[in-house]
């Protein structure tokens, strides 16, 4: 992996992430592929769409379909038809949200597979090599994500549990890679909501060393001001010439202003998960069009949108088809989100390397 920083607009950082098997423009919003699959979108599409990125999960794909199936297609990118670089998730996100499910050591997570129950270990170890299975471009190391509201006393042991991990995670990473691997790993930073051990798990993970460093264990239910905050703190003292990571996050609005505190890269499954509710993203807010307003409403989806959706649907007739549950409105409302997504990152990259980011920031952010 290549990191080019090719402009700077305050904090706000464009730049190029470079891979065999291509770019990566940044600032970047990455669709979240959980399972080998954006949901109701084919690869042709998503490129289309402009997208350089897509993201796999690794704890839902080592349970189905089991890595060995993926190995057998030559990894992620032939299992499922996409050719451009895959970020993979290691799991501990899915790890926490199991709860009750699972067991956390020094070791690793034990956890009942919500698939079959069966009692499954996922070590730093294991994962970097389930990765390493599904030839990942982006490598992410094990770490454990505390919830919103933990005490420092808690924050810090999941934080420093974390650090430990992340070194032995770096460890298999290199002995894998000696056999031809050219991925990339990413180390995540954790703390919670405090400062100093949000700093310190940032050096640890920058002494270990790391291609890139993401920041972990936002946007699981603590205030935004507090999100803001740890991202203000982090931006000074991240590495300048290596690519940030701000995982699971999130509205327009949270990837203006995180972009705004010096972040690249980005992934959510908002636009995914709204769409198949009928939640559209659009110039003037988010609408919902299952709304009986919309019943007859003969406009597009958002006027200002110039996406397939916009160019040939009326509203009245996403409607009729969520209404419907038929599957084509499920697919326009996600089509239409990402489209509006993916145009905002190219606003926003354009915004900064014309020195113009601050204005085109207030400018969104003050929209309805």
């Amino acid at each position: 992996m290549k990191f080019e920083l090719l402009a700077n607009d305050g904090a706000a950082r464009r730049g190029r992430l470079t891979f065999t098997r291509g770019t990566i423009e940044t600032p970047a919003f990455m669709p979240v592929g959980t399972y080998g699959s954006v949901k109701g979108m084919s690869p042709d599409e998503l490129e289309q769409l402009g997208f350089d990125v897509l993201l796999g999960n690794t704890f839902h794909l080592m349970l189905r379909p089991g890595t060995k199936v993926i190995a057998a297609h030559g990894g992620l990118h032939g299992f499922m038809g996409w050719q451009r670089p895959i970020l993979t998730d290691s799991g501990g996100f899915q790890v926490f949200s199991l709860e009750t499910l699972r067991k956390v050591s020094e070791n690793g997570v034990e956890f009942r597979s919500p698939v079959d129950g069966d009692l499954i270990e996922l070590t730093p170890e294991s994962a970097i090599a389930v990765q390493h299975d599904l030839a990942s471009d982006i490598v992410m190391v094990l770490d454990e994500c505390a919830p919103a509201g933990v005490d420092r006393g808690e924050a810090a042991r999941a934080m420093r549990l974390s650090l430990r991990w992340a070194q032995r995670c770096r460890d298999e990473f290199d002995r894998l890679k000696a056999g031809g691997s050219d991925a990339a790993l990413f180390g995540i930073v954790q703390g919670g909501v405090y400062s100093e051990l949000r700093l310190e798990s940032l050096s640890g993970l920058t002494a270990i060393g790391f291609d890139g460093y993401a920041v972990g264990g936002l946007a699981v239910g603590e205030a935004e001001p507090e999100r803001l905050a740890v991202l203000e703190t982090l931006d000074p003292e991240l590495p300048r010439q290596q690519p940030r990571y701000l995982m699971g996050v999130g509205t327009p609005t949270d990837l203006i202003k995180a972009v705004a505190r010096g972040i690249d890269m980005f992934d959510c499954v908002m636009p995914t998960r709204h769409g198949r509710t009928g939640q559209l993203f659009t110039s003037e807010g988010v609408i919902n069009i299952r709304n009986s307003r919309f019943r007859s409403d003969t406009g597009p989806i958002d006027a200002a949108c110039d996406c397939y959706a916009c160019r040939n649907f009326s509203r009245a007739y996403v409607r009729h088809l969520h209404t419907c549950n038929e599957m084509l409105g499920a697919r326009l409302a996600t089509l239409h989100n990402l489209h509006h997504y993916s145009a905002l990152m190219r606003e926003i990259r354009e915004a900064i390397a014309e020195a113009r980011f601050a204005a085109f920031a207030a400018e969104r952010l003050i929209a309805p």
